[in-house]
């Protein structure tokens, strides 16, 4: 190609912004598409996503539609003139006279090995699956959810200690190194996209609040997943004397015996575990609403009536 394409790219949360950097590096964005800022924190004040945060760091236009599926917006992207939309966790489903507006189609960066875990939590579903590896998927869109054909894949191992944020950082840089190093090919036709295998497809739904809640007749190794799915959000939570008890961070003693209901809380050393449906889930790391994280073993100090409590 003689001249570089026009690239606009569409994202949302931090897991989309090494890709839009890396693009903005070496090729013209004409335009950046991502959420509508949004009420967070205390007082509800808006906020804007990562991506228009870091869009507007390095002087692109950005363009926030509630709905970019509306005829205007189309018209605002069709006015951009892309060669190619490259799409990374954006957050609304493109209809197809979008998918079809680009030359060279869109592209999406997804944050699993298609086809397992098509949807919008795939980090998260890989941790809670117990995986060991999960990785990157550079696919052409179609009208599907995640169906499209696969450009590229890269592996990422899940570590024992992985959480959803920790995962999510790594698996974005990797999601940039892959794009830039794909894209080029595939301008060029190198590179032919290949239908996904039929076979091995799974689907995860987005995470809830109500999904860091810890249900405790459940085995502790799953609970133990669930707690590093969940963070950072919506978190691990129990409740104590009608006080929300945050877990932050926990670990599995699978071979606790005890005839205490599940719930309870056990001494373990200088610390505290909870009786699961299978095992003891081991405190780490607790905080209670309105005050400080902390170690278990500095939480239990003054608090030695935790032990022995039935959580909920």
């Amino acid at each position: 190609m003689m001249n570089l394409p026009r690239i606009v790219f569409m994202g949302s949360p931090a897991f989309a912004v090494p890709a839009l950097e890396a693009l903005a590096q070496a090729y013209p964005v004409v335009g950046v598409v991502t959420q509508p800022d949004r009420p967070a924190g205390r007082g509800s004040r808006l906020r804007p996503a990562a991506v228009k945060v870091a869009a507007e760091r390095l002087g692109l236009p950005v363009f926030q539609p509630e709905k970019v599926s509306a005829p205007t917006a189309r018209e605002h992207l069709r006015a951009w003139a892309p060669d190619v939309i490259v799409v990374a966790a954006f957050g609304q489903i493109l209809p197809p006279a979008l998918l079809a507006l680009p030359p060279y189609g869109c592209l999406n960066i997804h944050a699993s090995l298609l086809p397992r875990w098509r949807g919008a939590a795939p980090i998260a579903a890989a941790i809670l699956a117990g995986d060991t590896v999960t990785g990157i998927t550079l696919m052409q869109m179609d009208e599907g959810v995640d169906t499209g054909p696969i450009l590229a894949q890269r592996e990422e191992p899940i570590r024992p200690d992985d959480t959803t944020g920790s995962l999510t950082e790594r698996l974005a840089r990797t999601g940039a190194e892959l794009l830039m190093e794909v894209l080029p090919r595939y301008l060029r036709g190198e590179i032919r996209p290949v239908p996904q295998p039929a076979e091995g497809a799974t689907y995860c739904r987005p995470l809830k609040k109500q999904d860091g809640r810890l249900d405790w007749a459940r085995p502790a190794a799953e609970l133990e997943r669930r707690v590093r799915a969940v963070t950072p959000w919506p978190g691990a939570f129990t409740f104590w004397e009608g006080q929300m008890l945050k877990v932050l961070r926990a670990a599995v003693d699978p071979d606790w015996v005890g005839t205490e209901p599940p719930g309870t809380v056990v001494p373990m050393g200088d610390g505290a575990g909870v009786v699961t449906g299978q095992g003891v889930l081991r405190l780490l790391e607790v905080q209670i609403a309105g005050k400080n994280p902390l170690p278990i073993d500095a939480f239990l100090r003054g608090r030695r009536n935790f032990i022995g409590a039935v959580l909920g």
